[in-house]
């Protein structure tokens, strides 16, 4: 690690700190309650205390952690990565841990290297502890394997939601043939994600381009799918998801309109402050308001409809 690097951290370790504290001594709740279901712990080395200050900062109420796999070198992990990061960075441990320590308000998820044949039997020892999402699913599979399957099955088995990274030609290949996994496994909830997933908003979606720019003809892949199957939901995070909502604000809101019980507010978002043009999770919320059609579309993104299908009190 170079000194810079070591020097950065440090000031965040100590100025970040201090927020965290604040953060956390405050007893106010935030008015309107945000369920965020997509974050990780250790995200680009960012500190547990960090997390939660920057979950705080946002107004979040209720945060689910979504863990990786394990470590381990293979094609579908890239050499030894998962998830875009180090596994141990962020594993199905570490996630439950913070969970633990803070009830009520963190959430966990289950998690491992979909190709790996002891991943249906390590997710569901994770699953009897409590996880409640099978995610996140970031491996270079096709979406339709043999592998893929046996975790659809768990999913339904347990009744929990799986979300999966969509990239073209890097995470879960064949997005346009996903539309078989939904119909074979009605009882499953899939909950759709990045890159390729926000893309296909457009009909004229060319799949090399991971973060397109533009006017949107409405009728592409997951605009169709999220209507055609009522086990489809989409998960609003990450760049790719902020970038698919200000790319045309105008189909945006219809979009929202159509799918108003489908979509899932989550950050996916590895700032330390919460707040502030570094932070692509508070901008997320900030377009959701702004965009929404009606205030009870707005409550639905950013709570309702994860409440529900999380079967949260």
């Amino acid at each position: 690690m170079s000194s810079q690097t070591t020097s950065r951290r440090a000031f965040l370790t100590s100025s970040l700190g201090t927020l965290a504290a604040t953060a956390l001594g405050q007893e106010k709740t935030a008015a309107e309650p945000i369920i965020d279901i997509h974050q990780h712990t250790n995200y680009r080395f960012r500190e547990d205390a960090h997390l939660l200050a920057h979950q705080r900062a946002m107004g979040i109420t209720t945060t689910i952690l979504l863990p990786a796999g394990t470590p381990t070198t293979r094609p579908s992990t890239h050499d030894g990565k998962s998830n875009g990061l180090a596994a141990d960075a962020f594993g199905n441990e570490s996630c439950m841990k913070v969970a633990q320590a803070h009830p009520g308000a963190y959430l966990w998820g289950a998690n491992e290297v979909t190709d790996l044949d002891t991943a249906p039997a390590e997710i569901e020892k994770w699953l009897k502890l409590g996880a409640c999402i099978i995610a996140e699913q970031k491996f270079d599979v096709e979406c339709d394997s043999a592998h893929s399957q046996k975790l659809y099955t768990l999913a339904a088995a347990y009744n929990v939601p799986i979300l999966l990274h969509f990239q073209n030609q890097r995470y879960n290949r064949g997005y346009e043939r996903f539309h078989t996994m939904l119909a074979k496994y009605p009882k499953t909830v899939f909950i759709g994600h990045a890159q390729t997933f926000w893309g296909n908003i457009d009909k004229n979606h060319q799949p090399t381009d991971l973060y397109p720019k533009g006017k949107i003809t409405p009728g592409g892949l997951t605009d169709r799918f999220l209507a055609d199957y009522p086990n489809f939901f989409a998960d609003m995070s990450a760049g790719s998801g902020l970038n698919a909502l200000t790319r045309d604000e105008e189909h945006t809101t219809g979009f929202f309109d159509r799918h108003q019980d489908k979509i899932l507010y989550g950050s996916d978002c590895n700032d330390h402050l919460g707040r502030g043009p570094g932070c692509q999770g508070a901008q997320t919320i900030a377009m959701i308001r702004k965009l929404s059609p009606t205030k009870a579309v707005e409550r639905k993104i950013l709570f309702d409809n994860s409440q529900k299908l999380f079967r949260l009190g």
